[in-house]
Parts: structure tokens; sequence; C-alpha cells
């Protein structure tokens, strides 16, 4: 006996379509399977490479080369101070009673007695004070006149002479000047900062500006553009490291003549300090106040390198 089975037209319809969808859920699977797969196949060979890291052994060549040399040639300071102390007999105070001094001395930097009396920060705040303001009247008179000597041929041979005799002058000259002028010893100082700062800044810029290449020049003719625009869009962007330089260049050197010309004025200051520790026969502290000459300078100086380095190409930061 034969059986038969008969399908509707339907279910004959909708069987190749299930077998196609099964096929497709089998393929989806299989990919998903396999990025799976894939994945923490990747993430398994990022563990083991972070595993491979962490126990390297790390290279401390780098930081030795920058941090070693700076260390072995404060040692070596300290160490000729140490024999010259001994030499002298205690003359010049050892590395560590001077440290002990400094320790006391800092307790209050700030306590006031007095005019004469007052702690070393307010002396160095008082010399900063000074530098700022003769520091900021040289910058605003002085990078004007570098703008105007190296745009202008004329100029350029009227100012030359008289920068040249003025420049080997040392600025200690122009104190008894400041001292008739204005009768005072704090602007005398002032003054004083004011002329020893003024050259680099008018003598970089004019040497940036007659540097800027004549091809600037000759496109900004043919356009026809303004002075203004110019200065503005041409000199300013190629001489800004040229200034920033004579920026450097006079802060350092007024930073250094503040000192000698307190010295000289009185009143509270870092020079003056020092003087009067020399009075008091004190050279302790007068061994602090070179230090702390030397870190000021050196912060000034290391934030003007920063400021360089923010405004200039690569290839001036060095």
């Amino acid at each position: 006996m034969v059986s038969a089975v008969f399908h509707s037209p339907l279910d004959a319809a909708s069987a190749p379509a299930a077998s196609r969808d099964r096929r497709a859920t089998h393929s989806i699977a299989a990919g998903a399977d396999a990025a799976g797969a894939t994945a923490l196949k990747d993430v398994k060979n990022q563990a083991i490479a972070a595993v491979r890291l962490a126990r390297a052994p790390r290279d401390f060549s780098a930081l030795w080369t920058r941090v070693l040399p700076p260390l072995l040639g404060l040692c070596l300071l300290a160490l000729v101070w140490e024999l010259v102390s001994v030499a002298t007999k205690a003359s010049i105070p050892s590395p560590k009673d001077t440290f002990l001094q400094a320790v006391t001395l800092f307790s209050d930097p700030f306590y006031s007695k007095g005019p004469n009396d007052q702690g070393v920060g307010w002396n160095v705040l008082s010399s900063l004070q000074r530098v700022a303001l003769g520091f900021g009247l040289a910058a605003v008179v002085g990078i004007p006149v570098g703008f105007m000597i190296g745009r202008f041929t004329f100029l350029s041979r009227m100012f030359n002479p008289l920068i040249s005799l003025m420049r080997p002058v040392s600025p200690l000259a122009w104190l008894p000047i400041g001292l008739l002028v204005f009768k005072g010893a704090n602007p005398a100082a002032i003054w004083t900062i004011f002329i020893c700062s003024i050259w680099p800044m008018i003598i970089n810029t004019a040497v940036g500006v007659q540097r800027v290449p004549q091809d600037y020049m000759n496109v900004a003719r043919v356009l026809n553009l303004s002075e203004w625009k110019i200065v503005t869009k041409i000199l300013f962007p190629s001489v800004l490291p040229y200034m920033l330089t004579g920026v450097r260049l006079a802060v350092g050197t007024a930073w250094l003549v503040i000192v000698a010309a307190e010295m000289l004025t009185g009143g509270v200051g870092i020079g003056f300090w020092v003087w009067d520790e020399w009075n008091n026969l004190n050279v302790k502290n007068i061994i602090i106040a070179i230090f702390i000459i030397g870190i000021v300078g050196l912060a000034l100086e290391y934030a003007l390198i920063r400021l360089a380095t923010a405004f200039t190409f690569e290839d001036v930061k060095n």
C-alpha cells in the first residue's frame, strides 16, 4: 500500500524561504563568533604586551643624563666651598652653617622693624619692583625706537653714532645724573635700570627689522599696504624672536645693575641688604643673598625663555 503525503502550496513555498533564513542566521552567528574571537584575541595580545612592558626593566639613562650632571656640579661647588672654609679658618662660613642660617632667615622673611630693618622677602620685592618699572619704561620706549631705526635708513644713520657712543658706558655712571635730576634714590635707581635695559631692546629690534627678507617688503609694496599693515602683518611676526632676545638680555642686565645701584643709593632692596650685612660683618647673610640673587635671576631667565618658546618658531627655541 502506497501512501502519499500532499502539502499545500503555501507550505511548499515557505520551505525554501525557511531554509534560506536558517542559513542566513547561521552565517550571521558564525560572523559574530569570528568577530568576537578576533576582538578577544586582540585584547589578549594587548594584555600580554602590557605585562611584558611592566616586567621589562625601565630605561633611566635619559633621566640620569639630565639629573646627574647638575647634581655633580652642585656637589663640586659644595666641596670647593667647604675646602675654602677650612682654609680660611671659618672666615668664610661652611655650607652647613650657611644652610642653618638660611633656615632661620627664611622662617620669617617678611618681618618689618623699621625702614632699615626689614626681612629679605621685602628687600627682594622692592628690587623686583624697581626692575619692573625701569624695564617696563625701557620696553615702551626702546621697542618702538628699534622698529623705526630698523625701518628707516635715515633714522638708522642718525642714531647709530649715538647708540655706539652711549652703549659702552657703564649704567652706574648714569646714577649720579639720576640723583641730580630726580632728587631721590628710588627714581635714580629706576633711571639706571631704564638706561641699561633700553640698549639691548633697541639694537636687537632694529637688527630684526633690517633682516626681514626684502621679498616680503616687495610684496607689501605691490599690494600697496599701509605702514600699519606692514608693521603688524609683516615686521612684527618676523622681528618677534629678535625682540624677545633683546628683552631677555635687558632683564638680565637690569637684575645685575639693580644690586650695585642699591648698594650706592641705600633704602630697601637686595643690594642695600647685602651692603648692610657687610657693615654688620654678617658673611653668612651675604652668601645667602648671593644665592637669592642667582635664583631670582635664573627664574626671570627661565620665564622669558618659556615666553620666547611660546611665541617663536622651532629653530629659535634653542
